[in-house]
């Protein structure tokens, strides 16, 4: 291993000796190893150094830059530091008993297999000597215990989610990388930008769940009328009720087709957008 003097390692790194003993007082650097009187660092400390200097040219703060390292060094994720969905409540870890397993699967399904498997699939942690469960996860299994869904019809749904959910949030990663974190970079000489991160990203997370749920709302809406197709539910599509005639104060229709739906051109949709809100007649 790589033994360093302060000297030595503040010319690695191109800082006075005094700033590298600073970042130790101010908690963004570990103690170097000492012999006798002698301080010695290694190659944990170039890359701490190096970090810290990557952050600072971000607009980091000492402070902030500290709080980083220090919730990192505790073992906390970078979620609960920048404060996206790591507090107490539905995403909070709970530790289950076997009791508690016997409401999350159906009756006859509690094996090691499917214990392991939701493991593997990080649906469940093991953590000293007892697993655990997410808060949502443990409601949403009970709700699926007492609909007698199988528990590999439940992992294998959750493994299709999960992937999908990857995807999703990749997504909204890379446009946080691509159109928000630049941000962070042009207001570098602000002392705040830990707080402005975590802003960001909360209010991005919050956009993302509110389009996800929201989507999936309308992609089962349309799945339950196809289901109602496919099994022949549905009255058929020249059938109308006496009171879909009748006047509605409110709704414009009650009754909705996929022929209701229209696609307008491009210069259609300028017209519209052109005109503003001053008439009510639809735009054709």
């Amino acid at each position: 291993m790589e033994q360093l003097t302060v000297d030595e390692l503040a010319v690695r790194v191109g800082l006075p000796g005094s700033t590298i003993r600073m970042y130790q007082t101010k908690g963004v650097l570990h103690p170097p190893r000492r012999q006798g009187r002698v301080a010695y660092y290694d190659a944990s400390h170039l890359e701490r150094l190096t970090l810290v200097q990557r952050l600072q040219s971000r607009g980091f703060s000492l402070p902030a830059i500290a709080e980083l390292v220090k919730a990192r060094e505790k073992g906390a994720s970078v979620a609960a530091v920048l404060g996206v969905g790591e507090a107490e409540g539905p995403d909070d870890w709970v530790r289950i008993k076997v009791r508690d397993i016997s409401h999350l699967v159906p009756l006859g399904d509690i094996r090691p297999r499917v214990l392991r498997r939701a493991l593997q699939l990080g649906l469940v942690r093991w953590r000293r000597g007892w697993p655990h469960v997410r808060r949502w996860a443990l409601e949403a299994g009970n709700r699926l215990a007492a609909l007698s869904v199988p528990s590999d019809d439940v992992l294998d749904k959750f493994a299709n989610l999960r992937t999908a959910t990857d995807a999703i949030a990749a997504d909204f990663v890379e446009v946080f990388e691509r159109r928000l974190w630049p941000q962070l970079a042009d207001n570098a000489d602000q002392d705040d930008q830990l707080d402005r991160m975590r802003a960001l990203l909360v209010e991005l997370t919050y956009t993302a769940e509110t389009v996800v749920i929201g989507t999936l709302r309308e992609s089962i809406r349309e799945a339950a009328e196809e289901f109602a197709r496919r099994h022949q539910l549905l009255p058929s599509d020249d059938f109308q009720p006496a009171w879909v005639e009748e006047p509605v104060p409110i709704a414009e229709r009650l009754i909705e087709t996929d022929e209701d739906d229209e696609f307008p051109d491009e210069p259609t949709i300028r017209r519209f957008l052109d005109r503003g809100d001053d008439h009510d007649e639809p735009i054709r």
